[in-house]
């Protein structure tokens, strides 16, 4: 999995691009750990290119998600596909995030 991170004024998109297993998760969590010292703002959550998602995965949603939301800011999830889309659904995220 590769993770990309964009970073423009008060807004920052983070694109997840294949399969977010467990070891994937864990790779990423390395990368959030920088970033979440500076959620503030808009973060967006790009699943356009994301094809499966664990609960490690769903896990670094939720830090991302805490941090911002220390922090003042939020978080969008935006292009998720209709397999993660049903992953949500059952695990109560379509809650927690802004869907886009």
């Amino acid at each position: 999995m590769q993770t990309i991170i964009n970073k423009q004024q008060d807004e920052t998109t983070i694109q997840f691009v294949g399969r977010m297993d467990t070891p994937a998760a864990q790779e990423a969590a390395t990368m959030m750990d920088k970033f979440q010292e500076a959620a503030s703002g808009t973060v967006i959550l790009d699943c356009s290119k994301l094809e499966y998602i664990s609960s490690s995965g769903l896990r670094i949603f939720l830090s991302i998600r805490k941090a911002a939301a220390a922090q003042g800011g939020k978080v969008i999830v935006q292009d998720i596909n209709d397999n993660i889309r049903n992953v949500f659904m059952m695990t109560g995220f379509l809650n927690l995030f802004e869907i886009r």
